[in-house]
């Protein structure tokens, strides 16, 4: 891989995500060694979104499209790692895993799409482990704070307690931020195909749909506002859970059920105690519902401001089959599924050109965590504006 071109191609990069990475690479690593260039399908267009984004002339475009398989392996070929904002995936992003499992090229993207994930464990697993392409999911908002935060939380237990726990609730405390037109695109399209595939809808429910194989102890539904006395607060469905719960499975999966086979895991929102934080949590039930009904239109997007000023912030209360606690948090800067979003991405892709080698981690279809772990995560707490934190044991 030392011959490659580029450490990352963006590809997708006049998309309202895509250049929002493409700036994020120019502002961070201009004057560095890293090598990039940004792809799409028009060169015009391509030029426009580095005028306006303030990219260095200098950083090369290359003319790929979704719909032409050979310009997506030429494309690969030059590429340590691909990085690909161009979703719905399971629209646009199959060739592109095909032709990087090809050309033995690693690749990230920002999919929430868990049944098309399912398709390319299926397709791809065996073509990735005989290429050597490290095939990331999931490198944004979903999942890295949660499949890191769950990894991160385990490592402390284990390094604290000579144990893992088998029992972690993932709790967002503090979240401001939007959601993408795209995340909703990508579910509309996936509700599309469960009316013609009917078994869809099962891989959906499945929190072990993307563990081929392995079925876990039953794990909480997460559908409906609880009270968690515990933790002294109400707690209501959140909407990214069904997405991340899969993910983290996967991980504990990958690293050779690390968690244990008994490992049970669910997320959902703090709304705080007594009557107020019920009622919350019943808000936060009706607005996350009216979300899936009505929801933006792809290419839509917070402002600069509002991006600027969003932040998350989730813990991982974890517990150990002796009764020992431990509590972590990971939280980010700027908005979830944007500002944070684009930086997670990057790294992740940067992380896979740079920092891990092929003789480590082989080739496959992963999730962050099994892919790069805490190598990650010291990109993400040195550059991308994540901490992680043990706050109690």
């Amino acid at each position: 891989m030392s011959d490659r071109e580029f450490d990352v191609i963006v590809f997708g990069a006049t998309g309202y995500t895509g250049r929002l990475v493409a700036e994020y690479l120019n502002q961070h690593y201009a004057g560095s060694d890293v090598k990039w260039a940004m792809a799409g399908r028009s060169a015009d267009k391509l030029d426009a979104v580095a005028t306006e984004m303030g990219i260095a002339a200098s950083i090369p475009k290359i003319v790929s499209d979704s719909a032409d398989p050979a310009s997506l392996r030429n494309m690969a070929k030059r590429a340590k790692t691909v990085l690909t904002t161009v979703g719905p995936y399971q629209l646009y992003g199959t060739d592109l895993v095909a032709a990087c499992c090809e050309t033995g090229t690693d690749y990230v993207d920002l999919c929430g799409e868990p049944a098309w994930m399912h398709d390319t464990v299926r397709e791809f697993q065996t073509a990735a482990e005989n290429s050597g392409a490290r095939i990331v999911h999931s490198c944004g908002f979903d999942s890295v704070p949660f499949d890191l935060g769950v990894y991160y939380t385990q490592a402390k237990a284990k390094e604290t307690f000579g144990a893992t726990c088998n029992r972690i609730r993932g709790r967002v405390r503090k979240m401001q931020g939007t959601f993408s037109g795209g995340t909703a695109a990508s579910f509309m399209q996936t509700m599309k195909r469960v009316g013609k595939q009917p078994e869809v809808l099962d891989w959906l429910k499945d929190p072990f749909t993307l563990t081929p194989g392995f079925k876990g102890p039953k794990q909480p539904h997460g559908a409906k506002p609880i009270e968690e006395k515990d933790i002294n607060s109400w707690s209501a469905p959140f909407i990214m859970a069904s997405i991340n719960t899969k993910n983290v499975h996967r991980s504990n999966a990958l690293l050779g059920g690390a968690y244990g086979e008994d490992f049970v895991y669910d997320e959902m929102v703090l709304t705080g105690p007594g009557e107020e934080g019920a009622q919350m949590a019943q808000a936060v039930m009706e607005s996350t519902e009216s979300m899936s009904k009505n929801p933006p239109n792809p290419g839509e997007g917070p402002t600069k401001e509002e991006r600027e000023n969003g932040f998350y912030d989730v813990i991982f209360i974890g517990d150990t089959d002796k009764g020992d606690r431990i509590i972590t948090s990971v939280a980010g800067d700027k908005d979830p599924g944007y500002g944070s979003t684009c930086k997670m991405i990057a790294e992740s892709a940067l992380c896979l050109a740079r920092d891990i080698e092929r003789s480590d981690v082989g080739g496959g279809i992963y999730t962050p965590a099994p892919a790069m772990g805490s190598a990650l995560i010291k990109r993400l707490e040195a550059n991308a504006g994540l901490t992680f934190k043990v706050e109690k044991i």
